[in-house]
C-alpha cells in the first residue's frame, strides 16, 4: 500500500479546481479568529499566504530570518511573470500556459496542480496591479508582455528589470496592513530551527533569535513553510548567501517526504565565474534573451575581440539548433547548449567558460523603428544605434547598468559574456493538491515544494506560483484540514513536545560550539559545492554520483569533527547561522545525488550523460520513471523511497522538441 495520497479531485482536468472550491469544508469566520497559524518565510509565497489568511481572520505569526520582509530573496527575480491573459492576441489560453510549463517540465509535473496553476494565473496579476504594482505598460495603456524560454507566445507581465521587487513591496504591503491591524504577528530576525509533533500533526516550531541567540516555542494548529529553494547547497549559485534549507530539511527529518531532490535548475545566463574569491554569482534575466542573440566564434580559440569578428564567422548556435524558438528555448536546453560549445573549445573570455549575448542586432531594428515614428528619413548607423538603446535602456536599463558594475564593461559596446549557473530548484518537500506535506497540519509552498515544475521550471514561472499558492490556494486548501480541528484549543508551549524538542535543538548548538575545530564554516560549504557541481552539476553520470556519495559522507564527518564556529551561542552569530544550515546542505547534498543516481534517464535540468539522444538531447524513459521520487528520511545517509505515480490524461509525453 503506498503511503503516498496527492488527494487529486475526480473528474476533468478542467473543472478539478472549480469543483473543489465548491465543495471543500469551510472554516466558520468566529472559528477562524481562535485558530492559530505559523508561516516560515516572508517572500512571495509567505507574504502572500500570511496577508491572505489573516484578512480571512486566522491569527498568524510570520517568520524571517531577515531583519525586514522585504528582503527575502523574491526581490532579485528580475525578468517576470506569467499570466495566460492574452493581452497580445497571439493565441495564448489557459491550456497553452499549462501546455507549456509541462511540456517544459519534460512531463514530470503534476497534471492538475500545473493546470490550477494556469487558471489561476490572470487573477494573480489583477491582484498585483490592484496593489499598485508598476507593470511596464504600451502606448495604448495595456500591460506590456514579452517572451521568455519554452513559450512561442508573449505572456510575461513585467516591471523593466526588477519584477521581483516590485511584486514583493505589493505582497509585503498587504502583509504590513495585517501586522497593522494586529491580525499578523511579525519576528523578524528569527529562524525555524524545527518543527513540533504533537499526536502525529504539526503543532509548532523552535526559532531562535538570532539577535539575542535564545531559543523560542511558538504554537500553531498549522504550520506553513515558504522558505524557498536549496540551490546554495551548491555553495556559488545565483541565491542570496543567507538562503538555505534548514526548514524543510528539518521538516524532512520529522516525516514530511522529500520529493525529486535532485531537479536542480541550471539559468543559461549568469555572469560567468571570475574567481575563488565569490561567495555567490549574478544573474542576468532570462528576458534579455528576447533581444539578445547567443554565439560564439566558428573558430575554435579566436583571440579577437567580439566585435571584429564578422557576421559570417560566429556561431548563433541555439538558432542553428533550434530554430523555431533560438533563443528563447527553455533553460535546460540552453544551459547544455552552452556548456557543449565551451567544452568542444569554443568559449570566450579569458577562462573561456562563457558565451556572447549580443544586443548589437536589436539595437539597429530598434534604432530603425524609432527613426520611422519620427520621421527621420535615411539616418546614419550612429543615429540608429543611439535611438535603439534608448529603446533598450527602458526595457532592461538596470540590468545593463548591474552588469557594467560588475565586469566594467559596457554591454552597448561589448557583448555580454554568460554562463550556466545554479538558479532554481524544482525539487522539494512533497505535497499533495492541498500543497500538505506527509506531515498533517504542515504545508509548503513556493519552492519549497516540488509540485508545479517537474524536471525543469520555465522562466518567469516562479513568481507565478509563489503568489498562486499564497493569494489563491492555500486560503482554500487550508481550510480542509482546519475545519476538523476547529475544536483544538492552543496548546501551550510547557508541553512535553516542546520541550523535548527544544532540548535536541539545543544539544546540536553546544554539539557544534563543542568542536572548536580548525576549518571555517565556508571552507566545508566549498568543498561540498564543488562535489555537488562537479558530479551533480550540468552533467551527471553513475561513477561521478558513486563517488559523490562516498566524498560528502567523509566531509560530514570532517565537519563535525574539525569546524571552527567563532563567538558564542548566547549573542548574535552568523557563523553559528552558517555552520546549523551547512550542517543540512552536507545530509541534503548525499540524497540529491542518490535521487540522481536512482534516476536513470536524463530530463529536463537532470542529465544522465548515459541517457541522451545522438543530437546530445536529454532522453526520458517513460516506462519506468514517469513518477515524482518522494524520499523518506530512516537516518542520516538513509532514505527509502516512495513514488506517486504521474497519469498524464490530457498532454501525453512525446519527445520533447523545440525544433
Amino acid at each position: 500500500m503506498t503511503k503516498l495520497n496527492s488527494k487529486i479531485p475526480e473528474g476533468e482536468l478542467q473543472t478539478k479546481w472549480t469543483k473543489y472550491k465548491s465543495t471543500v469544508p469551510l472554516v466558520n469566520p468566529s472559528n477562524k479568529l481562535n485558530i492559530e497559524i505559523i508561516v516560515v518565510g516572508s517572500g512571495l509565497a509567505g507574504a502572500s499566504a500570511a496577508a491572505s489568511l489573516a484578512e480571512l481572520g486566522y491569527k498568524v505569526k510570520c517568520f524571517c530570518f531577515q531583519d525586514s520582509p522585504r528582503r527575502a530573496h523574491s526581490i532579485a527575480a528580475q525578468g517576470g511573470i506569467n499570466a495566460a491573459k492574452n493581452y497580445q492576441n497571439d493565441g495564448d489560453s489557459v491550456y497553452r500556459l499549462f501546455y507549456d510549463t509541462i511540456k517544459g517540465g519534460d512531463y514530470r509535473a503534476r497534471e492538475a496542480n500545473v493546470h490550477r496553476l494556469a487558471e489561476v494565473s490572470s487573477a494573480i496579476i489583477d491582484q498585483c496591479v490592484a496593489q499598485g504594482v508598476p507593470f511596464a505598460r504600451e502606448y495604448g495603456g495595456y500591460l506590456d508582455n514579452r517572451s521568455f524560454g519554452g513559450t512561442q507566445v508573449q505572456r510575461t507581465f513585467y516591471a523593466a528589470g526588477q519584477t521581483g521587487q516590485q511584486l514583493l513591496l505589493g505582497a509585503y504591503s498587504a502583509l504590513a496592513r495585517q501586522i497593522g491591524k494586529g491580525s499578523v504577528t511579525m519576528h523578524t530576525r528569527h529562524e525555524m530551527l524545527d518543527v513540533v509533533i504533537i499526536d502525529g500533526k504539526a503543532r509548532g516550531i523552535i526559532a531562535r533569535d538570532l539577535v539575542s541567540g535564545k531559543l523560542e516555542r511558538h504554537f500553531g494548529h498549522a504550520v506553513l513553510l515558504c522558505t524557498g529553494g536549496y540551490g546554495n547547497v551548491f555553495y556559488l549559485s545565483t541565491n542570496a548567501m543567507g538562503c538555505n534549507a534548514t526548514a524543510i530539511w528539518k521538516a524532512h527529518k520529522k516525516g514530511a517526504f522529500f520529493g525529486n531532490p535532485c531537479y536542480t535548475q541550471i539559468h543559461p545566463t549568469c555572469i560567468p565565474v571570475s574567481g575563488d574569491h565569490q561567495s555567490k554569482l549574478t544573474l542576468m534575466s532570462e528576458s534579455l534573451r528576447n533581444d539578445g542573440r547567443i554565439w560564439v566564434p566558428k573558430a575554435k580559440g579566436d583571440t579577437r575581440k567580439p566585435n571584429e569578428i564578422p557576421e559570417e564567422e560566429r556561431d548563433y548556435y541555439l538558432e542553428r539548433r533550434y530554430p523555431a524558438f533560438g533563443n528563447l528555448v527553455p533553460r535546460d536546453v540552453a544551459s547544455r547548449a552552452a556548456k557543449e560549445r565551451c567544452d568542444a573549445g569554443y568559449g570566450v573570455g579569458a577562462s573561456k567558460m562563457a558565451v556572447y549575448l549580443d544586443f548589437a542586432f536589436n539595437t539597429l531594428r530598434y534604432g530603425q523603428i524609432e527613426a520611422n515614428k519620427h520621421n527621420i528619413h535615411n539616418p546614419s548607423k550612429e543615429e540608429l544605434v543611439k535611438l535603439g538603446r534608448e529603446v533598450i535602456k527602458e526595457k532592461y536599463g538596470n540590468l545593463f547598468e548591474m552588469y557594467e558594475k560588475i565586469t566594467g564593461e559596457n554591454p552597448f559596446e561589448v557583448p555580454m559574456r554568460i554562463y550556466p549557473a545554479v538558479h532554481y530548484t524544482m525539487g522539494g518537500l512533497w505535497v499533495d493538491y492541498d500543497l500538505m506535506t506527509t506531515i498533517p497540519g504542515m504545508y509548503a509552498l513556493g519552492e519549497a515544494n516540488f509540485s508545479d515544475h517537474g524536471a525543469n521550471r520555465l522562466g518567469a514561472s516562479a513568481l507565478m506560483q509563489g503568489l498562486a499558492d499564497g493569494y489563491f490556494v492555500i486560503p482554500y486548501t487550508i481550510g480542509s484540514y482546519l475545519s476538523t480541528d476547529i475544536r483544538t484549543k492552543a496548546i501551550s508551549t510547557d508541553h512535553p513536545a516542546f520541550v523535548e524538542t527544544e532540548k535536541k535543538v539545543q544539544e546540536q548548538i553546544d554539539k557544534l560550539m563543542h568542536i572548536k575545530g580548525t576549518r571555517s564554516v565556508d571552507h566545508f560549504h566549498k568543498q561540498l559545492g564543488k562535489i555537488m557541481w562537479d558530479k551533480c552539476g550540468m552533467g551527471r553520470n553513475e561513477k561521478g554520483l558513486t563517488a559523490a556519495i562516498s566524498e560528502i559522507s567523509t566531509l560530514r564527518e570532517e565537519f563535525w569533527k574539525d569546524v571552527r564556529i567563532p563567538g558564542g551561542q548566547d549573542e548574535m552569530n552568523t557563523e553559528l547561522e552558517k555552520a546549523m544550515r551547512v550542517a543540512d546542505f552536507l545530509e541534503l547534498g548525499e540524497l540529491m545525488c542518490k535521487d540522481a543516481l536512482h534516476r536513470k534517464e536524463s530530463c529536463g535540468g537532470h542529465f544522465r550523460e548515459e541517457y541522451q539522444t545522438e543530437e546530445g538531447e536529454a532522453k526520458r524513459d517513460d516506462d519506468n520513471f514517469t513518477y515524482a521520487a518522494a524520499w523518506e528520511f530512516k537516518n542520516v545517509g538513509e532514505w527509502e523511497l516512495n513514488k506517486e505515480d504521474l497519469n498524464y490524461q490530457v498532454v501525453h509525453p512525446s519527445q520533447r522538441s523545440y525544433k
